[in-house]
C-alpha cells in the first residue's frame, strides 16, 4: 500500500508540472532563483505550432509583479501563441518590498535561466525576445541594452549563462529617473518626484543606484532591434522618454522604430491596443524568424 501511495504522489506531481490547455502545453512555476526564502518563478507556455522562438514577458506594473494562473496568461497572449511563439511570463520580487534594482536583477537572472534550459523547452536560445509595458517596458529595455555573455568564473551555473536577447518591444517605458539628466536630454516628467515615490515605492532606493537601471545610459551599437510604442497623451510616462531613447538608438545606428499613437494614454485600449499589439507581433516575427 505504501508503494502504491508513493506512485500516486509521483503521478500527481508529474501531471501538475505539465498541463495541457487546449493547444498550449503549460509548464508552470519554474523556479529560476530564490530570494529571502521565497521562490522566483516563470511559466512556459508552448503552442502546438511552436516556431522555436520565445517571447519573454515582464510581468510588472509599477514594479509590482502580480502572479496569475498560467491559464489566464494563455488568453492574454493568445495572438502570439497562435503565431507559434512560446510565451514565458516572468515574475520578479515585487514592490513595495523590493525596489527597481532588485526587479532588474531578478529578471536578468530569469533570462539566463531560460537560455540555460531553452533546449528542454523546445526553444532556440538565439531566438528569444523580451517585452513589457511601463515598468515591464523599462525592464525589457534594461534586459536588451545591458547584456553579457555570462560571468565565466561565477560559482552559480545560471550566472555563467549569457542574458542577451534577439529583439525588444517596450510599451511606454520610463528610460531615465534623474531629474537633472532627464532635463538635459529633453525628457519631461510631469508627475512630481514626491508623488511618484508615494505611488511607486519601488522607486525609493539609493540615488547612487539610479544610473545602474536607467536604460538610456546603456545604449550602444551592440543593442538588439528595439520597437517602442507610446501614446502622446500619456500623463504618467511622457512620450519624451521614448523620443529621447530613440534618438540614442539612431545615434548608435541601432535598428529601432518608434510608434507614437495620437491621443493614447498610459495603457492601450481598444483600437490603440490592437495597433500596438499588431506592431509588436510583426516586430517579433521579423526579428525572431528562423
Amino acid at each position: 500500500m505504501k508503494r502504491v501511495g508513493k506512485l500516486s504522489v509521483i503521478f500527481i506531481f508529474v501531471l501538475s508540472s505539465l498541463i495541457s490547455y487546449a493547444d498550449v502545453t503549460i509548464k508552470p512555476d519554474i523556479v529560476y532563483g530564490h530570494k529571502d526564502g521565497m521562490a522566483l518563478v516563470y511559466d512556459v507556455l508552448k503552442p502546438e505550432n511552436s516556431n522555436g522562438a520565445a517571447i519573454v514577458f515582464m510581468m510588472s506594473g509599477g514594479w509590482y509583479s502580480s502572479w496569475a494562473p498560467p491559464e489566464n496568461r494563455v488568453r492574454q497572449f493568445r495572438e502570439m501563441l497562435d503565431a507559434g511563439f512560446t510565451m514565458i511570463p516572468v515574475y520578479h520580487g515585487s514592490a513595495p518590498r523590493y525596489k527597481v534594482p532588485d526587479a532588474y536583477s531578478d529578471v536578468s537572472r530569469a533570462i539566463r535561466h531560460i537560455k540555460m534550459n531553452a533546449e528542454s523547452y523546445g526553444v532556440d536560445a538565439g531566438r528569444i525576445g523580451v517585452t513589457g509595458g511601463s515598468a515591464g517596458g523599462h525592464l525589457a529595455l534594461m534586459i536588451g541594452l545591458d547584456s553579457d555573455q555570462g560571468v565565466t568564473d561565477d560559482a552559480d551555473e545560471v550566472m555563467r549563462t549569457g542574458n542577451s536577447v534577439a529583439a525588444v518591444v517596450a510599451y511606454f517605458p520610463p528610460v531615465e529617473f534623474r531629474e537633472v539628466e532627464s532635463a538635459e536630454v529633453g525628457i519631461i516628467n510631469e508627475v512630481p518626484q514626491d508623488e511618484l515615490l508615494g505611488r511607486f515605492p519601488a522607486l525609493d532606493y539609493d540615488d547612487e543606484l539610479i544610473p545602474s537601471v536607467a536604460p538610456i545610459l546603456f545604449v550602444d551599437e551592440t543593442d538588439p532591434p528595439t520597437l517602442l510604442v507610446h501614446g502622446d497623451a500619456d500623463p504618467l510616462v511622457n512620450v519624451t522618454h521614448s523620443y529621447a531613447i530613440k534618438e540614442k538608438f539612431d545615434n548608435n545606428e541601432v535598428e529601432s522604430e518608434l510608434i507614437v499613437i495620437p491621443g493614447a494614454e498610459h495603457g492601450f485600449r481598444g483600437e490603440d491596443a490592437i495597433r500596438a499589439n499588431n506592431a509588436r507581433l510583426a516586430w517579433f516575427q521579423k526579428h525572431l524568424s528562423d
